[in-house]
């Protein structure tokens, strides 16, 4: 903040009209502020850094996103399309051909290598890929008819995450985080469950981009340390000190600053990083919990990588139960590919691998939360960047399907949203959306509205005009919210 504008008289005196905030920035060599930025970092309340309260009574307080990168194919997995196997290897026509996949008219239809079944009393059809899900199909509510953009990875990575395929947009989480806040002073509002490797989109899809830093995601990774530096190597005393001394020169740097905000967007994160040394390492050790829970996620797996998938989907439900608002988790590459689900060739195999890593912590996560009564307040969210192609190059034993985003599936469970129920409809092939057309702008609102804010009024003033999530897109999908 530009301070210059303040009238001293008697010396030692300080105007009537500064504001708390400063006289605790400039007295005491900045403690005060330290402690009031301290006390209050769980609700971001240094200048631009937190919006108004929710907007309006909320039926969930967290949410809980498991981002199954690349891809994975809608025809597999939640919408069955008997017609594929039987018109496999015909040709698709001119007709079936779409800018929103990668598609020519000599491409044949590809049938789906599982079998389908109705789950649960709901009658949910879930294939066997994914026979722990399949379990929970009571509790989920599945929309069959998103669509797309581009049928590219990193612009509809992009488009998932920020709302916009370009990026140079705060992400979900991040508005989650700007929007209401953490509920744990000791702990970012926003979490990404990494595995060490970046995306399409890059990271982008975590970043706060014009919002105050304070509400980008804090990576923790899977294995090892899980913060960089989260050991502290100075005493608590030394530490303090030190605080003081940056909260000091960032005092003196923001007085020259026409917009402060970046800066006490700074001091917060190393307030929040301060304090995170002992929240941290205690929730990312699950060493503690019951055996039965940690074989329930399948911790206890000889896969590596379903073994660390588990980790963090059962570090999600520590975190949220912590007070995290949002928690991303991302699928570990056992392949070298930054887009895991992306089988353009060997869909079975690899399809099969995927599930393996990711059916049963996800579904654990969902009966562990619905156990401890959380689930109730906890949307999780299963959603790739994009569907895959019901139809392929040539039918052979190593074939895949490529990119399709003219209409694909996702899934929500929990936090008010209607379980056991699919939504939405695409054709006989499942090659485009027929009925109930969802896109992530109403994905986004839906969410942000279970969350108790309002799309269109949680905005932030950038560029000339009040930004927000959803842009000028968005509407509130009601048929799907309990």
């Amino acid at each position: 903040m530009n301070t210059s504008h303040i009238q001293r008289g008697c010396a030692n005196r300080v105007a009537a009209d500064v504001s708390r905030r400063s006289w605790l920035k400039n007295s005491s060599a900045g403690f005060g502020w330290l402690a009031l930025s301290g006390l209050l970092a769980d609700r971001a309340i240094a200048d631009g850094q937190t919006n108004s309260p929710a907007h309006f009574s909320a039926r969930a307080k967290n949410v809980i996103f498991c981002f199954m990168d690349g891809g994975p194919s809608h025809v597999d997995t939640f919408d069955p399309k008997p017609e594929l196997k039987k018109h496999e290897g015909q040709a698709i026509g001119a007709a079936a051909v779409s800018k929103r996949s990668q598609s020519s008219a000599g491409r044949v239809w590809l049938g789906c290598p599982w079998k389908f079944r109705e789950r649960g009393m709901s009658g949910l059809w879930v294939s066997d890929l994914f026979p722990h899900i399949a379990g929970v199909a009571d509790s989920i509510c599945v929309v069959r008819s998103m669509l797309g953009e581009l049928p590219l990875h990193g612009q509809q990575a992009l488009l998932m995450h920020t709302g916009r395929i370009i990026g140079q947009a705060p992400s979900l989480g991040a508005w989650v985080s700007y929007g209401l806040g953490s509920e744990n002073r000791n702990l970012p509002a926003y979490v990404l469950l990494n595995n060490d490797w970046v995306p399409n989109g890059g990271l982008e899809n975590f970043g706060s981009s014009f919002l105050p830093a304070a509400h980008q995601a804090t990576m923790l990774r899977p294995a090892g340390t899980p913060v960089d530096n989260i050991i502290p190597s100075d005493p608590h005393d030394l530490q303090q000190r030190k605080l003081a001394l940056l909260a000091a020169q960032d005092r003196e740097f923001a007085r020259q600053s026409a917009d402060s905000r970046a800066i006490e967007g700074a001091i917060a994160n190393y307030e929040t990083a301060f304090r995170m040394q002992s929240t941290i390492p205690e929730i990312s050790d699950i060493s503690g919990e019951p055996n039965y829970i940690q074989k329930l996620y399948g911790v206890d797996s000889d896969d590596s990588h379903q073994s660390l998938y588990a980790t963090q989907a059962l570090r999600a439900r520590r975190l949220v139960e912590a007070g995290v608002r949002f928690v991303e988790i991302t699928c570990p590459s056992f392949d070298g590919n930054n887009s895991p689900w992306d089988q353009h060739g060997l869909l079975k195999q690899n399809h099969e691998k995927n599930a393996r890593v990711t059916d049963q912590s996800i579904a654990a996560l969902i009966i562990d939360l619905k156990q401890r009564g959380l689930l109730e307040e906890t949307i999780v969210v299963w959603a790739g960047e994009m569907g895959r192609t019901p139809h392929t190059p040539k039918v052979t034993p190593t074939c895949g399907r490529d990119h399709h985003v003219n209409g694909y599936s996702i899934f929500m469970a929990g936090g008010g949203f209607k379980p056991g129920v699919a939504f939405g409809e695409t054709d006989d092939f499942g090659n485009s959306v027929v009925e109930n057309q969802v896109d992530i702008h109403d994905i986004h609102a839906t969410i942000l509205h279970q969350l108790g804010v309002d799309h269109e009024r949680l905005t932030f003033r950038h560029g000339g005009r009040d930004q927000r999530l959803t842009d000028v897109h968005g509407r509130v999908v009601h048929e799907i919210l309990a």
